[in-house]
């Protein structure tokens, strides 16, 4: 058996590539949607792509599954589980709890593990020429390393009310079908540390179902039920807007994008016209290039292993934007965003210098830890905590008020106008995200305290819990 794991740190996602060396077939689980990466595998290991299943519908990314099968002719093994609503609506192999499929020499055993959605499967592999025992399960979003799916995105991505409840029952059952499998068998999960399908995935790629049963904190709630479905349901981190559009998309029929594409340059002339049209313009560079120089109404998202996440929240599938992105980076963003299918992508200019011969550049109101310590001195401030609900509540700065950055357009309102506002975060990424979306929107009176939570905790610096 050939065997490869493929990570995708930016949405902290895992696909597999499963060969049988004396047949030359192979199978890809959970595919990622540039998958150039599998065909590469495949020619290196004179495999031909055969078979490609998914564990689920898939919310945090765009399935590449049905690209891989327009270039391959593989066929696509899919959950049939669920009840109405929950089918693919494309031609697929339908796959059942008891269903067995069959990859040259190995073969696959399909079990039927709702909670986290309620189509959801997980893989049992035996290697038939080594063992007549499954050695490997590969559980999607059922079970991770330390933790387990979340059952809430239904409800709090897709606005499926009433669905959360359900799911946490449905994944207490399922969790008493992994206890009865043998410890020895490899658990290889669908998402590891960072990812928002859980809140508390672990960073190693893999574990084993015996340890899990000792280490996982819902294997430890066999006879409460109650118990488990609170804990599961309680501060799970916001999922981003993006998810209820990947739920739509992995389950129709869509366009597909067999090839990394290429971006249009565009000069300063033609940004500011787009700009004018009201195209947005994403500001890739690091956060300290971004506040020493930005074009007025661009926004600072990244380029790092976060890109991809926030630029779903901020941008809808239906508006085009622009890339500020040295040309050196663009395979890596491009491949990011067809992740999630952000592909309206208007065209690049490779740095903010272009604007020049337009207009002037501004520069952010970044402040120290002893500027921010002595600001707070003062009766007229608001302060403004701009991570997770979870995070805010963990432990914030005495008065600070809370505006999940993700939401911050949609509660602009809470941002006062008339007093000196410090906006700040964790490690001060989303405070550049924050900074840049309120000089967009007009706020003059704002300063970020970049160093953040990190920084003020690390100094000795006092903060307040909420229960």
């Amino acid at each position: 058996m050939y065997f490869q794991h493929v990570y995708d740190k930016s949405l902290a996602q895992a696909s597999y590539f499963i060969g049988c060396q004396k047949a030359g077939v192979a199978l890809v689980i959970d595919p990622k949607r540039d998958v150039d990466t599998y065909l590469e595998i495949a020619k290196q290991n004179n495999m031909k792509i055969t078979h490609i299943a998914e564990t689920h519908i898939h919310a945090d990314f765009l399935s590449g599954s049905r690209e891989l099968a327009a270039l391959t002719g593989a066929k696509l093994y899919l959950s049939d589980e669920g009840g109405e609503g929950w089918l693919y609506e494309f031609p697929h192999e339908g796959l059942k709890d008891g269903s067995v499929f069959k990859v040259g020499n190995l073969k696959i055993e399909v079990l039927h593990t709702p909670g986290h959605t309620p189509e959801s499967i997980s893989f049992l592999l035996t290697d038939t020429p080594a063992s007549d025992k499954p050695v490997m399960l590969f559980t999607g979003d059922f079970v991770f390393v330390g933790d387990i799916g979340r059952p809430d995105l239904l409800e709090e991505a897709a606005g499926m009310i009433g669905t959360k409840e359900v799911g946490a029952k449905q994944m207490f059952k399922s969790m008493e079908r992994f206890r009865a499998l043998a410890d020895y068998i490899q658990v290889w999960p669908g998402h590891g540390a960072g990812s928002a399908c859980g809140k508390a995935l672990g960073a190693v790629p893999s574990t084993t179902v015996g340890y899990e049963k000792v280490r996982n904190w819902a294997l430890q709630h066999e006879n409460d039920e109650q118990g488990f479905v609170k804990y599961l349901l309680e501060d799970q981190p916001e999922p981003p807007k993006y998810f209820a559009m990947m739920k739509k998309l992995n389950k129709v029929e869509r366009p597909l994008l067999t090839e990394v594409p290429k971006l249009k340059k565009l000069s300063g002339q033609d940004l500011k016209v787009a700009m004018d049209k009201g195209i947005k313009v994403i500001d890739t560079r690091l956060k300290q290039d971004f506040a020493a120089g930005f074009i007025p109404g661009s926004i600072n998202i990244q380029g790092n292993n976060a890109f991809a996440t926030w630029m779903g929240w901020f941008l809808t599938y239906e508006e085009p934007f622009i890339l500020i992105a040295d040309e050196s980076k663009h395979d890596d963003l491009v491949r990011k965003l067809m992740r999630i299918g952000l592909d309206n992508i208007y065209g690049y200019v490779p740095d903010v210098h272009v604007w020049t011969a337009q207009g002037v550049l501004e520069k952010a109101n970044v402040i120290s830890l002893d500027e921010f310590k002595e600001i707070l001195k003062t009766n007229h401030t608001q302060v403004v905590d701009l991570r997770g609900s979870s995070e805010y509540k963990a432990g914030h700065v005495k008065g600070a008020d809370h505006v999940f950055i993700g939401t911050l357009e949609k509660n602009l309102s809470k941002i006062k106008k008339d007093q000196q506002v410090v906006i700040h975060c964790q490690a001060g990424d989303r405070a550049s995200i924050g900074y840049s979306l309120l000089a967009k929107h007009g706020f003059k009176n704002i300063k970020n305290y970049s160093g953040g939570i990190n920084e003020w905790v690390n100094a000795g610096n006092a903060v307040v819990s909420e229960s």
